[in-house]
């Protein structure tokens, strides 16, 4: 079930449009990041401190109806917004992977279950090795698993 609320859309105009049309088309387009061939998802989050919808794409991280999400922000110094929102909100989360539409709670991971799933990452968006080099953080990563 989708999350009800107040949408804002992204500052960003290209993450705007991407999430616009994808929505729209049900992810038959706008389903890779410009420029690139890697399919993705846009996910919906609670914003931790405003309580308003956000959406944006990532990267398509799936395994057995589970989702990864590697908050890499490209290797920069500092988590990604979204992050902040799933640690307050973590059982506010939806997956739009093409037609489909996942309600599911996130939770981030650790040990040898993170690293199962950043090697999944990593096969499906070789960049984020690269993005883990560039920073001295350790890149988080969360599973969305969807609601029983």
């Amino acid at each position: 079930m989708p999350l009800e609320g107040e949408y804002v859309p992204s500052p960003e105009k290209w993450v705007r449009d991407q999430v616009e049309v994808y929505e729209r088309t049900g992810g038959r387009e706008a389903n890779t990041l410009p420029g690139r061939t890697e399919p993705v998802v846009v996910y919906t989050t609670r914003g931790a401190r405003s309580g308003k919808i956000r959406k944006f794409p990532l990267m398509r991280v799936e395994h057995d109806g589970r989702y990864g999400m590697v908050a890499s922000d490209g290797g920069a110094p500092k988590h990604p917004t979204w992050y902040h929102n799933l640690k307050a909100h973590p059982d506010e989360v939806t997956v739009q992977d093409g037609e489909r539409v996942v309600d599911g709670v996130a939770r981030e991971l650790q040990g040898e279950e993170r690293a199962q799933w950043w090697e999944r990452a990593v096969a499906a968006f070789p960049d984020y090795a690269d993005y883990q080099e560039r920073t001295d953080r350790e890149i988080p990563v969360f599973v969305v698993e969807p609601r029983s």
